[in-house]
């Protein structure tokens, strides 16, 4: 059905400016018109002045994990791991995120069952298993050396991936210690010249500032976590073009849990990366280094998702922290034009909230009382405006 939009504030995420009195036309998924005057036809919706922003990215989810407990996950079947996995994917887009880039587990057929519409949520651009050396991390594809390497990401590649994660560091959850390294420059290099055969590239998981330049030395595209990078980290960003992904949702998530799941080791490794992480965001923000929006969750935590905003808020601007969660996703995603912004053309993924988040940044945290409707390629999965809510205060 075709829907135009009249009276509404356009949020132009790139400008960080409201542009108030447009309309938008959309038709067969996409934005066919944006201006003061469009062509109408279908649906009217008048939204009264309320502000229209670019649905949500999220540059680093894990959809198939839906415990926090990995011995549980693998205890699961597949086919209520599938289930479940869905129920997360449903959630994700009841909050606003109309794309989600998984870093570790989902795979083609989550993804032809979104496409073809058996299940409901965001575009899902999938990588498969998380490829790691022996002794490396949890939940992974254990390869070794460039031979291993190069036949894993072929076969990943071959059924769709979007990209291919590298473990390159330890972690909170990994037997490695925070500060190790992982895979060797031969191998990192195979895996980013395999990845760029198939036109993909590779993301990888890094914490210490060793970790995450040497990735960026041999052509990583974006780092995962990145939490104790340097001055020397955000020079080779710039310098290669590269995306830093924080994840600081998880950490804050997991230490408000209690981190039953965690080993002490586990524990002592979160309580150093916690202190660090915002300095990290801070450091690369200051230095204008292209950030995307993560937030690494996994089980119940995924209710935290949006509480990167806050977070972030500490040490960013609104209007940057916007930016991460739409047009730099968009381009980390490699469909700028395609998602992340109003305009004529691209896909039809738009939010209706009441309120300004150029100036408060919790217009996107209580989606229950501020996100009045969703729609994701042109059909509308939320639609409140018609109820009455508490006043916001």
């Amino acid at each position: 059905m075709d829907t135009v939009f009249v009276n509404a504030t356009v949020l132009d995420v790139r400008a960080g400016r409201l542009i108030e009195d447009q309309e938008i036309a959309v038709r067969h998924g996409r934005i066919t018109e944006v201006g003061t005057a469009v062509r109408r036809s279908g649906q009217l919706i008048d939204l009264q002045g309320r502000t229209v922003m670019p649905g949500l990215i999220d540059s680093h989810v894990h959809v198939t994990q839906g415990s926090e407990s990995f011995a549980e996950l693998k205890s699961w079947p597949a086919s209520y791991a599938a289930i479940r996995s869905a129920q997360t994917l449903n959630d994700m887009l009841q909050r606003g995120f109309t794309t989600v880039r998984d870093l570790g587990g989902a795979e083609a057929g989550l993804a032809r069952a979104l496409r073809e519409g058996l299940i409901v949520g965001p575009r899902l651009l999938f990588g498969g298993p998380i490829l790691a050396p022996t002794g490396g991390h949890v939940l992974t594809r254990i390869c070794d050396g460039p031979v291993e390497l190069r036949r894993a990401i072929r076969e990943q590649m071959v059924q769709g991936a979007h990209h291919i994660k590298l473990t390159l560091s330890g972690g909170v959850v990994s037997s490695m210690a925070l500060d190790a390294l992982a895979y060797s420059e031969e191998e990192i290099r195979a895996a980013v010249e395999e990845a760029g055969f198939a036109h993909g590239y590779v993301a990888g998981h890094a914490y210490s500032a060793a970790s995450v330049n040497r990735a960026l030395r041999y052509g990583v595209r974006t780092i995962e976590h990145g939490n104790l990078i340097d001055e020397e980290s955000v020079e080779l960003f710039k310098e290669r073009d590269a995306f830093l992904v924080p994840t600081l949702a998880t950490f804050d998530a997991l230490r408000r849990s209690g981190a039953a799941h965690l080993t002490a080791d586990g524990k002592g490794k979160l309580d150093a990366i916690l202190e660090r992480g915002l300095e990290a965001l801070e450091l690369a923000d200051r230095a204008g280094v292209a950030i995307g929006y993560g937030t690494d969750l996994h089980g119940a935590l995924h209710a935290h998702q949006l509480n990167e905003f806050t977070l972030r808020a500490e040490v960013q601007k609104p209007a940057d922290i916007l930016r991460s969660a739409t047009v730099v996703g968009a381009e980390i995603a490699g469909l700028v034009g395609e998602i992340g912004e109003i305009r004529a053309g691209a896909w039809a993924d738009l939010l209706v909230v009441d309120g300004n988040p150029l100036e408060d940044i919790a217009v996107l945290t209580e989606p229950d009382r501020r996100l009045r409707l969703i729609m994701q390629g042109g059909r509308i999965v939320k639609d409140t405006l018609a109820k009455e809510v508490p006043d916001v205060p």
